[in-house]
């Protein structure tokens, strides 16, 4: 499912004002129901649990934060391991906590974020993030990160890290579903102790400099396209097929490294693909001469199928990696946490 556009437009038109003003009753309950969970206290599991969440429905670049932070903690020596809901995956419904492993399972059974993750550091499947941290542990994990859930109040938070998108911050600043907030700004300020604010813009401008007069840190970072890849693709013509949180970023990724985008295949954020979503591209990158490019993302949500197999093999996958603009911000925070 795509995002409705008014959620992104802080000046709406006549429309999506009347839109959101039919949608503000269920937002208040929404933002209600969450904001009195997010206030409840979490268990502690033994090991400091770091969340990397956001303050909206989609995404900002929670998955490349928390891949980098795990890389981070290893270089100090530590163990780090995820723990997700794993959203889209049968193994989320079933209830169970399940430690991934990408050679037996796929998006379908883990989600396409855990696949990623776990190329990291172990990565563990639950429902109930309490009984994943409690696995986590108990395999050797020193320090937990916590995939998501900054809303979730199962687990005590020793550091809360809200993702930020600089295109778009928090959109219309509305709550769900009259806009992507999952909260009101003020029930969620409490829970968070820094904001990582990916890339540029006014509007991650704008949450860095709340953040800042309420005391919290905010962390700049940027998405770096693998090198190879991107040399590769500079000057080629380019179809972008990506469902992600927000697509248009993939493009503008693809431009600043000299791909020519021609078009743009949008899909909802974790769609599961099909072979007729996917044929028909496949046959207008042959026809046109285009080259088919997508995420890591989405790929992995592609892989272990083998109905896509034939068109994956056609495409190319662009990898990025999240860089911490100041790395001695980042372990300025970490060394307060890992002191407790």
């Amino acid at each position: 499912m795509r995002a409705p556009g008014f959620w992104q437009q802080r000046d709406p038109g006549l429309t999506a004002r009347l839109a959101m003003a039919l949608l503000a009753p269920a937002a208040a309950v929404y933002g209600g129901v969450t904001a009195r969970r997010m206030a409840r206290p979490g268990a502690r599991v033994g090991a400091p649990v770091i969340c990397v969440g956001n303050f909206v429905a989609g995404g900002a670049g929670k998955t490349p934060a928390a891949i980098s932070l795990a890389a981070h903690l290893a270089r100090r020596g530590l163990r780090p391991a995820f723990v997700s809901r794993g959203y889209g995956g049968a193994l989320s419904r079933q209830g169970a906590v399940t430690q991934i492993d990408p050679a037996v399972h796929d998006a379908r059974l883990a989600g396409d974020e855990p696949l990623l993750l776990a190329a990291a550091a172990p990565t563990f499947v639950a429902r109930d993030r309490l009984a994943g941290a409690r696995a986590a542990v108990g395999a050797g994990a020193d320090v937990i990160i916590l995939d998501d859930g900054l809303q979730n109040p199962a687990l005590h938070k020793d550091l809360a890290l809200a993702v930020v998108d600089g295109a778009v911050g928090v959109g219309n600043g509305r709550v769900l579903p009259a806009g992507p907030l999952r909260a009101p700004l003020s029930a969620q300020w409490p829970a968070v102790h820094a904001v990582v604010v990916i890339g540029a813009g006014d509007a991650g401008q704008a949450i860095a400099r709340e953040a800042q007069a309420r005391g919290k840190p905010a962390l700049r970072a940027s998405l770096r396209p693998d090198a190879a890849v991107a040399a590769r693709l500079t000057g080629r013509r380019v179809l972008a097929l990506a469902g992600i949180g927000r697509p248009e970023k993939f493009v503008a990724t693809l431009r600043e490294i000299g791909a020519e985008v021609v078009d743009l295949a949008a899909f909802g954020d974790h769609h599961p693909y099909r072979p007729a979503d996917l044929a028909p591209l496949a046959a207008r990158a042959a026809r046109e001469g285009l080259t088919l490019v997508t995420t890591a993302k989405d790929a992995a949500r592609m892989a272990g199928d083998a109905s896509l197999a034939p068109v994956l093999a056609q495409m190319t996958v662009l990898p990025v990696t999240l860089t911490f603009a100041d790395d001695g911000a980042l372990d300025a925070l970490l060394a307060k946490v890992l002191a407790r």
